[in-house]
């Protein structure tokens, strides 16, 4: 039995690990890897306290200060499948195994969701990126597209302006979908070509990075080619929630249910940090101080019923 299971690799998942680490709990952390969505990014650059840091350089320090506690046990690489009550605390299933432990953080993330076009795996991080707010100042001086009119491609277009020399925005249905507010402010921006009834097809490069976005447009059926050297997909993401479905409160988009305060879920002994949530700026640096309040609510927690 384990004071506390952690379930995850990203930054939530970390700082959650430290502080138990810390608090000297008997702490499982399951994750199928470290680093997050972050990994992904060739050069993050607001993470606080590094001017500069890639994705992979990052996922190997989340797993190296995990791995400095010692009162932290690590099962990865290895997939949490489900988590149930059980009498004196709860049961966290894997693709392996099943542990028993006192009370559970969930930092398992989201996932961004994919156009699912070919060329889009192959130049991820080579141009095809999916947080504007980590990468848009990779693309200074460069043509780029953003795929998406809901309010989050709007908001990329936002942070590419200081950055982009023209920003093409793609949406499959004939209206933006994001704040009017947000609408007019790029609209008023020269550099900003909104395409709408288009369909991204296929992105193509050099092998190294983005080239060239196809798309169809839906009103006439031809493809037409964008020169463009950055994509953005920007439609939505998907929490990783689906093992606390039945146990837990989750809004309509599937994400966890939290108070802000201490991070708890509606259910006692479950506390849930970052991109699973429903904190609505997805930041490694909020995901992070997110989980530390969780660390510490669930030390309390477990202390009280000692």
């Amino acid at each position: 039995m384990y004071d506390l299971v952690i379930v995850g690799g990203g930054p939530a998942a970390t700082a959650a690990a430290v502080y138990a680490g810390r608090k000297k709990l008997k702490t499982l952390l399951i994750a199928e890897s470290f680093g997050g969505q972050s990994i992904v990014s060739a050069d993050v650059q607001n993470w606080i306290g590094d001017m500069s840091v890639s994705g992979v350089e990052l996922a190997g320090r989340f797993e190296k200060h995990i791995r400095a506690q010692e009162s932290v046990e690590i099962k990865s690489p290895e997939s949490a499948r489900q988590i149930s009550k059980k009498e004196n605390g709860f049961s966290v299933t894997t693709d392996k195994e099943a542990y028993q432990a006192r009370a559970v953080i969930l930092a398992s993330g989201a996932r961004r969701r994919r156009l699912n076009i070919p060329g889009e795996a192959e130049l991820e991080g080579k141009g095809v990126a999916y947080c504007s707010t980590c990468d848009a100042p990779l693309f200074g001086g460069k043509n780029v597209a953003v795929v998406g009119g809901g309010n989050a491609g709007l908001e990329a277009v936002v942070d590419l302006l200081p950055y982009a020399t023209e920003i093409y925005l793609l949406e499959f249905s004939g209206s933006l979908k994001g704040d009017a507010i947000t609408q007019e402010k790029i609209r008023a921006k020269k550099n900003v070509h909104i395409i709408l009834n288009a369909k991204a097809e296929r992105i193509e490069g050099d092998g190294m990075f983005v080239k060239t976005l196809f798309y169809t447009d839906l009103i006439s059926g031809k493809e037409e080619p964008l020169g463009v050297e950055g994509v953005f997909v920007e439609i939505g993401s998907v929490p990783n929630s689906e093992m606390v479905r039945d146990l837990v409160e989750l809004n309509k988009h599937g994400e966890v249910v939290i108070d802000h305060k201490t991070a708890a879920t509606s259910r006692e002994g479950i506390w849930a940090a970052g991109d699973v949530t429903d904190e609505p700026f997805k930041q490694n640096n909020i995901s992070a101080g997110d989980a530390v309040k969780a660390a510490l609510s669930a030390y309390q927690y477990l202390l009280a019923r000692e």
